[in-house]
């Protein structure tokens, strides 16, 4: 059974926050499983970064790793690896000005950047109501064509960089870029925003893999 996370706040530390969502409400879902997927929170502090090579349900408050604004790993953390997914994080904390980035394996976004092209697209779906439009800063409608950029994986996911930037600067108003055959990455402006809109996204990647496998225009 998924474990409730009600006592989580706007005043809980980030390093809790990432270390009970991703082990506790993202490795159930499958997300994070085999020491995939990753989670970053930017504050005042700097950059707060789940730790590469971990697995995911044994992750602590005291395993959550901090860097700069530059990338540079905070003097006690001195000879451990943040997540590679840092560079790809450091985008959507810089060029969207996300408080969060959430990135998962999750096997719906998967399989629907294996059904399409360039493009996941969706619309006429309640659900979408709980993305937000990254140019104007407000929730689609629920009649709204969601668009989300796909971009093809690399043997490490810091080469994902130039083509994520690419990605992002090409769709100023989504949320999110799926990976081919990889996963997808969320951010939103708050760690409850971002967590709102992966499970939002992943509903919506559900429901169009059923639509196809249902034969439903």
């Amino acid at each position: 059974a998924i474990m409730s996370l009600s006592f989580l706040s706007d005043e809980t530390d980030e390093k809790t926050i990432i270390s009970v969502l991703c082990s506790q409400r993202f490795y159930d879902l499958g997300w994070m499983t085999g020491t995939g997927g990753g989670m970053s929170i930017q504050s005042e502090k700097g950059i707060f970064i789940s730790p590469s090579s971990f697995q995911k349900d044994l992750l602590r408050p005291a395993d959550i790793l901090l860097c700069n604004h530059d990338g540079e790993l905070a003097p006690e953390h001195a000879g451990q690896v943040p997540s590679q997914c840092l560079p790809l994080f450091f985008l959507a904390h810089t060029m969207r000005k996300a408080k969060a980035c959430i990135h998962t394996h999750s096997q719906h976004a998967v399989l629907v950047t294996l059904c399409c092209t360039k493009e996941f697209v969706i619309s006429n779906q309640e659900m979408i109501k709980g993305i937000r439009n990254s140019s104007t800063g407000k929730s689609h409608q629920n009649t709204d064509s969601l668009i989300i950029p796909i971009i093809d994986n690399r043997p490490q996911e810091q080469d994902l960089r130039d083509t994520m930037l690419q990605a992002m600067a090409e769709y100023p108003d989504t949320s999110a870029v799926l990976v081919r055959g990889h996963g997808v990455f969320v951010w939103g402006e708050s760690w409850a925003k971002a967590k709102t809109m992966a499970e939002c996204y992943d509903y919506l990647f559900e429901v169009f893999l059923k639509m196809r496998q249902y034969r439903i225009a």
